[in-house]
């Protein structure tokens, strides 16, 4: 099928903040696609992004857009305490939902937007970019093939100074707000996309004192590899992520979550792999969900159900052990 026989597909987006930029960057460059409707919690909001961006509805509800019958497809930008409910409020109205990461609060709730999914019969994929862009999926397939023999051993970090402010989102532990949810997320997928589920954690974090945690330190042990991770608000961190093959050593340089260059270390020789993109890399999360949309998907084979319970369930259990309670 050539590219202009493709159904084009309509998206919308709940909650404008600074990620919904940047994913509607990306968007209105995919072909075959269109940002159809926004929405906000004020028409003034939805009104600047819809004029942005060159949307075609601006609503000043969430309910009015799933309401729009022309919206093929939402996604979810919100704070992570309502991700679940507005999942759940699209999926109701037959809408397919990509929900930024982290999918929900916890396994329950993911559990039950993806029962609600199911029983709808529609599609819905948590929205964590990295997995679909071209320097991570390098990775994985090393990883996969066990090119270098077994990994043995994972290092990485996500760490960046931010003065704490009791009125943003990111410091608001009623809203999920704090490192672990926000940004510890990514070495914990690191982990998770290349060893699987550890068979011990140990954790231990620094609060804010309104309880948000404002560092995380993990160490994941496996049977025959271990994982050291971390996730800071308080000081910049080299936020890479180094991978020990048995053979080989490869690091994914600075802000390794949306990086362009990979590095090889084997025999004393280094490697350079570079992954230069068009787009912030946003576009191939997008191009897969527009393709599982037009193939009738209700999952991805990706971004699959198991894998999302998976990572919320390791986040939760990193949770209890820093006694971290939302």
């Amino acid at each position: 099928m050539n590219e202009k026989s493709l159904k084009s597909i309509r998206w919308g987006i709940i909650g404008l903040g600074k990620i919904a930029h940047k994913f509607a960057t990306d968007l209105v460059n995919v072909p075959n696609t269109s940002l159809y409707a926004v929405a906000s919690r004020s028409q003034e909001s939805a009104n600047a992004f819809a004029h942005e961006f060159n949307a075609t509805r601006a609503y000043g509800s969430y309910g009015d857009l799933v309401n729009d019958p022309e919206v093929d497809a939402i996604y979810i930008a919100t704070p992570h305490r309502f991700h679940k409910a507005h999942t759940l409020l699209c999926l109701q109205h037959q809408k397919a939902v990509l929900c930024e990461k982290p999918f929900a609060m916890n396994l329950q709730e993911v559990s039950e937007m993806i029962a609600v999914a199911k029983a709808q019969k529609v599609l819905l994929m948590e929205a964590l970019w990295t997995y679909f862009l071209p320097h991570y999926t390098f990775v994985l397939e090393i990883v996969k093939e066990e090119r270098f023999g077994k990994l043995i051993g994972l290092e990485a970090d996500f760490g960046f100074y931010a003065p704490f402010n009791s009125e943003s989102r990111v410091f608001k532990k009623e809203l999920g707000g704090g490192s672990l949810l926000d940004i510890g997320i990514y070495p914990i997928f690191a982990a998770i996309s290349t060893l699987g589920l550890p068979e011990n954690i140990e954790a231990i974090a620094t609060f804010y004192e309104n309880g948000a945690d404002a560092s995380c330190d993990m160490v994941f042990q496996y049977s025959n590899a271990q994982a050291v991770l971390k996730s800071t608000f308080l000081k910049e961190t080299a936020t890479e992520a180094i991978f020990t093959f048995e053979n080989a050593q490869l690091q994914i340089d600075s802000r390794f979550h949306e990086s362009k260059r990979v590095c090889i270390v084997q025999n004393g020789k280094e490697e350079v792999h570079t992954f230069e993109r068009s787009s912030m890399g946003y576009s191939y999360e997008i191009e897969h969900f527009n393709w599982l949309l037009r193939a009738g998907k209700t999952e991805s084979n990706l971004m699959s159900f198991e894998f999302s319970k998976n990572l919320i369930k390791t986040l939760d259990l990193v949770r209890e052990k820093i006694g971290l309670s939302y």
